[in-house]
């Protein structure tokens, strides 16, 4: 499963990078607003910025809602970087938008799936990435983890290449159940995915071992 990191912070994308185990990032309005990333000269610097410190993938989303805008922002949005993949939302005109996009076989991050149906329409229209927000499904009762499995499940059996990014992912049982769920990405805080490093029995067995190397050595 490859690791995206959610964010617009370099700091933490450094950190993420310098871990040795980072495949990509995604942003959005809202994370480049929270780094004070203001005026679409600085956001496309930012995004440019951001590419040079990861090797895989990076999301910028498009701020358009109509065919002609998010083709538009597209084009400028693919052209910025090669390893810039164009998120767009699952709507009518974003459904259209990524059809066009990805016959000029640039990449598109369909994102704010909700259902298997929203996924299918995405996949069928070429989108290299489906983004199921599974934390926003838990905050209204919904099973955000069965989703992941239904898409996984659709893609399987239809053979879509289109791969599943688990999104709105909160916390590293998240994480955990997304690997027991199939997903192809996710994309997460920092702290989710130094989560995973974390057992009390590591803890205690390195402990172990500097207390006994330090009895016979110290």
């Amino acid at each position: 499963m490859k690791f995206f990191i959610d964010t617009a912070n370099l700091d933490q994308i450094k950190e993420a990078q310098d871990l040795g185990i980072l495949d990509g990032v995604t942003t959005n309005p809202s994370l480049m607003a929270k780094e004070g990333i203001k005026g679409e000269d600085n956001i496309k610097k930012h995004y440019v910025d951001i590419c040079e410190i990861v090797d895989g993938d990076v999301s910028a989303e498009v701020i358009a809602t109509d065919f002609e805008g998010m083709i538009s922002e597209g084009m400028e949005l693919a052209a910025l970087h090669p390893q810039i993949v164009v998120k767009v939302p699952c709507t009518k005109e974003g459904i259209k938008a990524i059809k066009y996009l990805s016959l000029k076989d640039i990449k598109t991050n369909c994102t704010l799936i909700f259902s298997v149906g929203q996924a299918l329409l995405a996949a069928k229209a070429g989108a290299t990435y489906v983004s199921p927000f599974i934390g926003r499904l838990d905050d209204i009762c919904t099973d955000g983890i069965d989703l992941i499995r239904q898409i996984v499940d659709m893609n399987s059996y239809y053979g879509f290449e289109t791969q599943v990014l688990a999104a709105s992912v909160r916390h590293t049982m998240h994480m955990v159940q997304c690997i027991e769920a199939g997903a192809d990405v996710t994309t997460s805080p920092l702290s989710a995915i130094v989560g995973l490093l974390n057992h009390p029995l590591t803890d205690k067995g390195l402990a172990q071992f500097l207390a006994d190397y330090n009895k016979l050595n110290g």
